[in-house]
């Protein structure tokens, strides 16, 4: 059940007093390939002597030829592991050789100091996991109007809702993430059952993984740092309307099976708290703008809808099969 060979030695940064960090970028179509590009270059002017950056192209090698040809600086390698995030993310652990393992989505610029500020976050021996603030960069300059901010997540980012100081929390957003590599060690990698299969928009991988860290090791932290920020870019097609709705069902479907491999109680602790305080608050501040300007109504509406749809899609799915969920996290 584990990710990583137990002879694997990691290194840390030898005299630096700082944790190494892998950083791992995985990716799959040529059409981001201007966006990887970014994205490593903000994390190249960021590495310490003792870090790496890792490119995992999922099942492509035409994009792999390329990655290698074009990108220096990375140490390009193909995905492992089946088709999807999780496949490509465990294939990025094993072939790390850092204490810590970091995550950043192929279309996201690491801001200064993301690196460090991440690096900082393990200087506490209990914190096994960090997360950063996901601020959206949306092509065109805004966001529609109609979007409301509790929904960031629908779009990769974060949301009206997350700690605006440093605090613990259940997960992670997965555009940007660490993880001590010795986790995967003990309770294996990001499950397959779970997670984004190219432009299919479901996800959830880091909750399950959490969620399993956790009971593990219950004193475990997870934390959440805003200081450390990352710009994930929304593109035209994600800021549609049809966008919206198709991924809040799929985020319903899956919650469905997060909830189904863990257990409800851990799989939607957060969402409670969420749909019971977050989202009430966000219909009545958008109903009140609608006394000074329509987009407010707008943005209350589709808190509604994606709500609505977020739990059709829950009640939709259907369970994954207990038989696959062994083998997802080995």
């Amino acid at each position: 059940m584990t990710l990583l060979a137990p002879e694997e030695q990691a290194q840390t940064g030898e005299g630096t007093g700082t944790p190494a960090i892998s950083v791992v970028i995985c990716t799959y179509h040529e059409r981001r390939f201007g966006e990887l590009v970014a994205a490593c270059a903000s994390v190249l002017a960021q590495l310490a002597p003792y870090d790496e950056l890792i490119v995992v192209v999922d099942h492509n090698p035409e994009l792999l030829s390329r990655v290698d040809r074009e990108i220096a600086g990375v140490h390009p390698v193909a995905s492992a592991g089946p088709r999807g995030l999780s496949g490509a993310r465990n294939t990025g652990v094993r072939l790390s050789h850092c204490p810590i393992v970091a995550f950043l989505d192929d279309d996201a610029t690491a801001a200064d100091g993301w690196l460090d500020r991440v690096r900082a976050g393990f200087g506490d021996p209990a914190v096994q996991v960090v997360g950063t603030a996901v601020a959206p960069r949306w092509a065109g300059g805004s966001a529609p109007r109609w979007f409301p901010p509790e929904f960031g997540w629908v779009v990769g980012c974060g949301y009206r809702g997350l700690p605006t100081e440093p605090a613990p929390v259940r997960n992670p957003i997965g555009a940007s993430m660490a993880i001590r590599r010795a986790c995967f060690s003990e309770v294996g990698g990001f499950s397959e059952v779970v997670g984004r299969v190219g432009t299919l928009p479901v996800g959830c991988e880091e909750t399950e993984f959490c969620i399993r860290l956790a009971r593990r090791h219950t004193h475990a932290a997870v934390v959440f740092d805003p200081r450390a920020r990352v710009d994930h870019l929304v593109p035209a097609e994600r800021q549609r309307f049809g966008y919206f709705l198709r991924r809040c069902y799929h985020e319903g479907r899956s919650k469905r099976a997060v909830a189904e491999l863990t257990g409800p109680g851990d799989a939607l602790a957060a969402e409670r708290r969420y749909v019971r305080l977050v989202l009430p608050l966000g219909v009545a501040h958008g109903l009140a703008g609608a006394l000074r300007r329509p987009s407010g109504l707008l943005r209350s509406g589709a808190i509604l809808a994606g709500l609505t749809v977020t739990v059709l899609g829950y009640l939709a799915a259907t369970p994954p099969a207990r038989s696959g969920d062994r083998r997802a996290v080995r």
